[in-house]
């Protein structure tokens, strides 16, 4: 079988066709979304700082209140206004306090801002606002003294709110000692004109812009999710000497845009950050769509190799095994064609082939059967003169010693075993007959040598076991004539026959007689091999012969040296190999 068929090998060539088409188009996705990305930072940090210069701006004209404030001549007169002593205030000082209120209240109007002037007058020991005059702790406004805004929270209808104030003293030279001044004055917003402010840069698109102080805390916008910022704020902001420019954030597996602007004039973080979903959904739309085709692309891609593969490859698969099958001789072997296709010809044309094949190999085969039964005949009666001559003189041999008993028993067994031999119309005879014209061979021979003892050992089952004729005579004669006659002190045949293993059973030959050498075994094994040469004896080679023409050629001879001091010969055979040739037949 072929390891790359014809669809394997297609499939694979629109893998490499659809490879790089896939990476090219990875690849410039991911080079638009970077250019996107930096698009997006690009565009937030302009718009960041744009926002934040209007806030400084705006914080920064609320700084210079106090020093335009100085400069008026109301506030200059309280300024230098005498030491109260009362503790209530005159007609005149009560008219100063009017104007300067009006004055303070038309100040915080001029922005769009909710803020606060208050003037600290150390010589009234009064703080005045656009709306109130009272006593102040000069305490707490000390200690609340210092550079620059200053920041302080505190809970306003359940939610943290910060307030920002800046403190100016008159003269200046006295701000690090208060006792000296001669007037204080403080401005005030709170953090709500900042959120106001975010409300307005968030607009109702997706940026979420919120302030960020690691001392101070969060200053959000009315929507702002205050989980989502705390966490953001944790994973980059928080101790950060320098706020990131840009950064990409992933809080809860999800992915987000931040920007950063610091502030110089309050020294808060301006953050923004907006989901990077949301930014890249509609190219995540066109990838999705791409994928599909892709697809869509590969399934019918498939599904045309697969067409091809079933319609070319599998028929050449078939007639590949096929031909295959026609090799190793099995000429049952057929094809389906299927609908009106050239295939469909081929294997009409296949089967005739085979067909026409397989007709003539069953006459060569039938007429080998022919031959090879002519051969078993020819074979098996080139037994009967041979042993007849050995028959005969014997009888002579007899008539000379003018034994008559033996004339007579010679030509019992020879009248007996012509009844057994003419029978050569069967192929098999069962091994209980065979055995009976082996006891008839050994008793003729005990009446020439008295010394002369046999034993057969043969299970019952084995008995109805079918053999061919005269394979086992000459076995004995064999041990009979060479092995026990030349030795006058020999005198012992053994027969056995037993299961082998293996669906194998074998018939035991042994003597006591002179034996053979192991050069010698080997050499009439080797014999039996080729043709007959005339040393190898002629009863041996016919056994061996027949037995593997009937048999196969794991049947046959094998010769050792025998337990009883003689020759063993084993004549094995398998039962199954003629019922495989009467198959084949």
């Amino acid at each position: 079988m072929l390891k790359f068929n014809l669809f394997r090998k297609m499939m694979a060539v629109i893998l490499l066709m659809l490879i790089p088409i896939m990476g090219l188009y990875i690849y410039s996705n991911q080079i638009g979304t970077n250019v996107l990305r930096a698009e997006l930072h690009e565009s937030s940090r302009s718009q960041l700082q744009f926002f934040q210069h209007q806030v400084d701006t705006t914080i920064q004209s609320i700084s210079l209140w106090p020093n335009l404030l100085l400069h008026d001549p109301d506030i200059s007169e309280l300024k230098d206004y005498f030491q109260q002593t009362s503790p209530y205030l005159d007609l005149d000082t009560m008219v100063l306090v009017k104007r300067i209120q009006q004055k303070l209240s038309a100040q915080q109007s001029s922005l769009n801002w909710i803020s606060r002037l208050i003037i600290y007058s150390p010589s009234l020991g009064r703080a005045i606002t656009a709306s109130d005059v009272y006593t102040y702790d000069f305490a707490d406004v000390k200690q609340r003294l210092k550079q620059g805004w200053q920041v302080r929270t505190a809970e306003k209808n359940g939610e943290t709110s910060h307030y920002f104030s800046l403190i100016t003293v008159s003269p200046l030279s006295s701000f690090h000692q208060p006792e000296k001044a001669n007037l204080i004055i403080e401005v005030e917003f709170d953090s709500s004109n900042i959120v106001r402010l975010l409300d307005t840069f968030r607009g109702d698109g997706q940026r979420d812009p919120f302030y960020y102080k690691e001392s101070e805390g969060v200053i959000k916008n009315g929507l702002s999710d205050s989980v989502l910022i705390g966490k953001l704020a944790a994973s980059l902001l928080e101790g950060a000497e320098e706020p990131p420019q840009n950064a990409v954030a992933k809080i809860d597996g999800q992915s987000f845009l931040v920007n950063a602007q610091l502030s110089d004039t309050t020294g808060w973080m301006l953050v923004d950050y907006v989901p990077l979903s949301d930014v890249t959904l509609p190219m995540r739309k066109s990838s999705l769509l791409f994928y599909i085709s892709a697809a869509a692309l590969l399934l019918m891609s498939g599904i045309v190799a697969y067409l091809l593969y079933a319609q070319v490859q599998v028929p050449i698969r078939q007639l590949v095994t096929s031909f295959q099958k026609l090799k190793n001789e099995d000429y049952t072997v057929r094809l389906k064609p299927k609908g009106s296709s050239e295939f469909s010809f081929l294997f009409t044309r296949f089967n005739s082939m085979v067909a026409q094949i397989q007709d003539l190999f069953q006459r060569v085969y039938l007429e080998k059967l022919h031959v090879k039964e002519a051969r078993l005949k020819q074979l098996q009666s080139q037994i009967n003169p041979h042993f007849i001559y050995n028959c005969f003189s014997f009888i002579s041999s007899m008539a000379k010693l003018q034994n008559y008993n033996a004339i007579i028993a010679m030509s019992q067994n020879l009248s007996d075993y012509y009844r057994y031999a003419t029978r050569q119309e069967r192929e098999f005879v069962a091994l209980e007959e065979e055995l009976e014209l082996i006891v008839n061979y050994l008793d003729i021979g005990k009446m020439r040598m008295k010394r002369l003892h046999y034993e057969i050992t043969v299970p019952p089952w084995l008995r109805k076991q079918p053999v061919p004729p005269l394979v086992i005579q000459p076995l004995v004669e064999n041990a009979l004539q060479h092995g026990i006659e030349p030795c006058l002190e020999s005198g012992r045949i053994m027969i056995t026959a037993e299961e082998a293993g293996e669906g194998l059973l074998s018939v035991t030959v042994d003597d006591d007689g002179r034996g053979m050498s192991q050069e010698a075994l080997h050499e009439l094994g080797k014999k039996l091999r080729f043709p007959m040469d005339g040393e190898a004896g002629y009863g041996l080679w016919n056994v061996q012969q027949r037995l593997q023409l009937r048999y196969g050629a794991e049947a046959g001879l094998t010769f050792a040296k025998s337990p009883l001091g003689g020759l063993r010969v084993v004549l094995t055979w398998s039962p199954e190999a003629v019922k495989l040739e009467e198959v084949k037949r």
